[in-house]
């Protein structure tokens, strides 16, 4: 299933808290709005497929996306789950650098890329929120990468169960994972019997509860961390 559908001011009814628009007064984003279609996929569709050419740039309003690379041997490195207020498809070369899936239902603001271009050029601001954006995308590169090269099976699901809920602003310690175990693991480099017995050792030991498999109780928010950043030593 795939809908697009021209806004103008019906976007910004709809999604007034674009993150692309931060920081830059209503004119501004009167010009963005100008530019923006909304977008949705269904569970398990893609939106787009690496080496594609890059000829739409998306932010996500709803929902949760992941994205992946395809190695040489054809096994799949997760090299996201990205949710709202995230941008997707800001491609150096003019091709898509990796493959973009939505999780769950996903709605987004599609920007076509020469539009997007012009407002570099034409929206004072534009080019410096752009560079915040990617300072950003750069730091969850950076820490991915110390995901997989350093850290335990214990410490790796810890930062990511930390990762969820900062996604999704969370304040009582309830968290959704959508993903499947699966997708997990390969976003993590383990295999998907590590993750579940480690998220079921965490359970046992009081840190965490799973009322069910998309969704996570966080119950003692200190010792969590102190396993993300390798304070505490647990079997797993």
């Amino acid at each position: 299933m795939q809908t697009e559908v021209a806004l103008n001011a019906i976007v910004d009814a709809v999604v007034p808290g674009r993150s692309i628009g931060l920081g830059l007064g209503r004119r501004a984003n009167a010009q963005i709005t100008a530019l923006t279609s909304l977008y949705s996929k269904a569970p398990g569709e893609t939106l787009f497929v690496e080496g594609d050419e890059a000829d739409s740039i998306y932010e996500i309003v709803r929902g949760m996306v992941r994205i992946h690379k395809l190695l040489p041997d054809g096994r799949r490195q997760i090299t996201g789950f990205l949710s709202a207020g995230h941008l997707l498809g800001l491609a150096p070369e003019g091709a898509f650098v990796y493959t973009a899936e939505a999780i769950t239902e996903v709605t987004l603001c599609r920007y076509k890329r020469a539009a997007f271009d012009r407002l570099i050029d034409e929206v004072p601001g534009f080019a410096k929120r752009l560079l915040a954006v990617a300072s950003e995308e750069l730091y969850r590169a950076q820490d991915q990468m110390l995901l997989l090269g350093r850290k335990s099976a214990t410490e790796k699901v810890a930062s990511f169960l930390l990762l969820m809920a900062g996604q999704q602003d969370d304040e009582e310690g309830e968290v959704e994972v959508p993903m499947t175990r699966s997708d997990i693991a390969d976003y993590l480099g383990l295999t998907i019997e590590t993750v579940s017995r480690t998220l079921s050792k965490l359970k046992q030991d009081g840190v965490i509860a799973l009322p069910t498999p998309a969704h996570v109780e966080i119950l003692a928010r200190e010792q969590l961390d102190e396993l993300a950043a390798g304070e505490t030593v647990a079997a797993c």
